[in-house]
C-alpha cells in the first residue's frame, strides 16, 4: 500500500530553524521514499509500513534533539508524488 503524508513541524522554541533543517535533512536519508519540501510544509511519499517506521524514528528525534513540538501531519492512502504526474 502507497501512503502520501504532508507534514509541517512547529518547534516550541525561539530558534526553531535548526530543528526544522534537521528534521527534513533526515528525511532526505531515507532513498526508500520521495521527499519533496516547500516553504510551508515536507511531503513524503512511499510504502506505507516504510513510510511509518521513518516517521515514528525521525519524529521522535527530533523530541529527544530539540525538545518540544507541533507535529501537524496529514495522511492520504495513495502516491500523489506531483513528480509523477498523477
Amino acid at each position: 500500500m502507497k501512503l502520501s503524508v504532508d507534514i509541517s513541524m512547529y518547534p516550541l522554541q525561539e530558534e526553531y530553524l535548526p530543528a526544522i533543517k534537521d528534521f527534513i535533512e533526515r528525511l532526505h536519508n531515507h532513498p526508500e521514499l520521495q521527499v519533496i519540501s516547500n516553504t510551508m510544509s515536507t511531503q513524503v511519499f512511499g510504502d506505507y509500513d516504510p513510510l511509518m517506521d521513518m516517521l515514528k524514528t525521525e519524529i521522535r528525534t527530533s523530541y529527544e534533539q530539540f525538545g518540544r513540538a507541533i507535529f501537524v501531519c496529514k495522511f492520504i492512502d495513495g502516491d500523489l508524488n506531483p513528480s509523477l504526474g498523477v
